[in-house]
């Protein structure tokens, strides 16, 4: 209990383990809902769906989640400066997000050939679209939340936005299969939108400010440098995947891109436990830093606690993969056990790099964010491209475990002088 109250890591990990948990056993059992409504190839549809609305959620956002909680953390104590702050990012990112959601109503038939390969499930896209701008909104307001460190009312959010998603996905998709998993992928923004608002209204002190403010030109400054940042990672990260899960369904099958999906599917859920404690932790953190010294203690305390956690982690779920397998999918996704084992290891190269990757966002260092950013995913596209017609999806996930390695190495070379600094 000492350690647990000395170390703030550990202590939001901890806080933070209650919406984990409920989000974990939630997940497992929406999973094992769409593989048993769905199949595979509905895995792969909605896998393909969710990467799709991640880059426009990403693109109307433009990084507004660390860029706010920067400003935030920077700003915390002068009320009239936050006021400036949030009225600039408030009307740049909606009216944003009412031009991408405007894009994505207009070209609704095409996105739907590339994502399903037929235009029958437009319905979701389009109510996507209309309700694009409700993302703004809530990331405006979490942002807040964490800049401002109120971590307890961020994990309440959190667990009941969770429980009502998957009571709506649960619904739709006992509904209306496919077309119902969609929907509720399009409905998600909705549901948490308004769980958030129930707590903002209680909290009206901490988001006060005036609309009719102008749109100040340093803060404007700050979201196009950051947004630099964001919209690269909006738009390479999904479109990868994308590309990727369409290269496996041309050259094996749209079934094999599902248990690719699922593979996806499962790691999210062990990843979740710790990369949701470390947004909250970690954003804040960072940004107060002042030296490399300050951030070399941090790293040390990251690789100590936090890393080994996290292969104590792995090894459980590698040895109970089984189970876990055969409980939150059929048997049509069994192949899953013999290649997870890459997955693991590519997660594990990921989470090293992650204390860094931080810090190049935190500190807004853009060309170190757009080398890295570019060269992992044109390197995971291109070996999955290679390597899928090797070993079939398998060559997916080879790939992105030699992706991350290679990452690894390039971020020790891009901060080599960092480990040369003394105290």
């Amino acid at each position: 209990m000492k350690i647990l109250k000395q170390n703030k890591l550990l202590k939001i990990l901890s806080l933070n383990s209650i919406s984990v948990i409920v989000s974990f056993f939630l997940g497992i059992a929406s999973t094992k809902i769409v593989s048993v409504f769905m199949g595979t190839s509905g895995m792969a549809l909605l896998g393909s769906f969710k990467n799709f609305t991640s880059m426009f959620k990403s693109m109307s956002t433009i990084g507004i989640s660390n860029l706010v909680v920067k400003l935030v953390v920077e700003n915390k104590n002068d009320k009239k400066e936050l006021s400036i702050i949030y009225s600039t990012f408030f009307w740049v990112f909606l009216l944003i997000s009412v031009v991408l959601g405007s894009v994505v109503l207009i070209f609704a038939g095409f996105i739907a050939d590339f994502l399903f390969f037929n235009n029958k499930c437009v319905i979701p896209i389009q109510f996507f679209g209309l309700l694009l701008p409700l993302v703004i909104i809530n990331a405006f307001w979490m942002a807040i939340y964490n800049g401002l460190e109120e971590f307890k009312k961020i994990v309440f959010i959190q667990i009941i936005s969770n429980i009502l998603v998957f009571g709506l996905t649960a619904f739709l998709i006992w509904k209306q299969n496919i077309f119902g998993g969609l929907l509720s992928v399009a409905f998600i923004e909705l549901i948490m939108v308004i769980v958030t608002f129930l707590f903002v209204r209680r909290d009206k002190a901490y988001f006060q400010f005036d609309l009719k403010r102008i749109i100040s030109k340093k803060y404007f400054d700050a979201i196009l440098k950051f947004s630099s940042m964001a919209l690269l990672s909006a738009v390479i990260v999904p479109m990868t995947l994308m590309l990727i899960r369409n290269h496996i369904v041309n050259q094996n099958s749209i079934e094999e891109a599902g248990i690719w999906d699922a593979v996806n599917r499962l790691s999210s859920f062990y990843m979740m436990i710790f990369s949701s404690g470390l947004s909250l932790y970690y954003m804040p953190k960072l940004a107060s830093l002042k030296t490399d010294n300050e951030f070399k203690d941090e790293l040390k305390s990251y690789f100590k606690v936090f890393v080994p956690l996290f292969v104590i982690m792995l090894i459980v779920v590698f040895l109970f993969k089984g189970f876990m397998i055969d409980l939150a999918f059929t048997p049509a996704f069994s192949r899953i056990k013999e290649v997870l084992v890459w997955q693991l290891l590519g997660d594990l190269l990921r989470i090293m790099t992650l204390a860094f990757g931080y810090q190049i966002v935190a500190k807004a260092m853009i060309k170190k964010y757009l080398i890295i950013e570019i060269t992992f995913n044109l390197l995971y596209l291109f070996l999955s491209y290679y390597l899928v017609r090797i070993s079939s999806f398998e060559g997916a996930l080879q790939a992105y475990f030699f992706a991350n390695l290679f990452l690894l190495v390039l971020i020790f070379y891009i901060f080599r002088k960092l480990f040369l600094v003394k105290y």
